[in-house]
């Protein structure tokens, strides 16, 4: 596993209190990056991530926000960078999946999907950049989806792979306009991970990936000495080549 020196950093990763967003987190802080844990309704489960944090002898809060409310994530950055400083790296993780067809689905979880997981990366990115550009130097990983180079659509779900597809665009076009600012935004994008709600049938290499096989790219992002990779995406997918989702 990669292990690059973060000290002095300060990281927020969105939906951090369980999940992939929990052992992102993890990772940050054993690097030896202060982690602000973010969490929307889990309020115990993101203190129990906290404490584990600072077993690695860093300084951990927990912040609560709903990312897709503007007003919410203003005071969210606010906080973090009261307790902890300004945030030199930023993981957009929050993400609601629905697998349910379009047409059954309701308009609000309709919309919860989509805003989750585009609106709310753009409010956390757009809040993080002035703190990031004034020092000259930040790092901006999104979580993406393995099929959304393809822009592929399935009518389950559909919301989703717009939204995925909408997230590396935006990591594309925020690559582009940060590269004078001394801030990289790439992304890593899986497919089955080991904690996901639904399995297929056939799994590329017989298994889901691993929360390490997701730690891996992304600390390669996060590593000062990777300030020229901006605008990619990772997949980790197993070899996965989908044809349809």
């Amino acid at each position: 596993m990669l292990t690059p020196d973060l000290s002095g950093r300060t990281a927020l990763v969105t939906g951090s209190a369980k999940g992939v967003g929990r052992e992102l987190l993890l990772a940050i802080a054993a690097c030896g990056a202060d982690v602000a844990v973010h969490y929307r309704t889990s309020d115990a489960a993101a203190e129990a991530v906290a404490e584990r944090a600072r077993e690695d002898g860093v300084d951990a809060a927990t912040v609560q926000a709903d990312v897709t409310d503007p007003d919410e994530v203003d005071a969210l950055f606010s906080a973090v960078e009261e307790r902890l400083g300004t945030v030199d790296v930023l993981v957009n993780n929050v993400g609601a999946f629905a697998p349910v067809h379009w047409e059954e689905m309701a308009f609000d979880t309709w919309r919860t999907v989509l805003e989750t997981n585009l609106d709310g990366t753009y409010l956390c990115s757009k809040r993080a950049l002035p703190g990031m550009r004034e020092a000259g130097d930040g790092r901006i990983v999104n979580i993406g989806y393995a099929s959304a180079e393809r822009a592929l659509v399935s009518p389950k779900n559909f919301p989703y792979f717009v939204a995925k597809t909408g997230v590396l665009m935006f990591t594309r076009m925020l690559a582009a306009d940060t590269a004078d600012d001394g801030i990289t935004v790439n992304a890593v994008s899986p497919y089955v991970v080991e904690n996901s709600d639904e399995f297929p049938d056939d799994l590329p290499r017989g298994r889901p990936a691993a929360f390490a096989d997701l730690i891996q790219p992304t600390l390669f992002f996060l590593a000062p000495d990777s300030d020229y990779c901006s605008g990619a995406n990772v997949e980790v997918s197993g070899g996965w080549l989908p044809e349809r989702v």
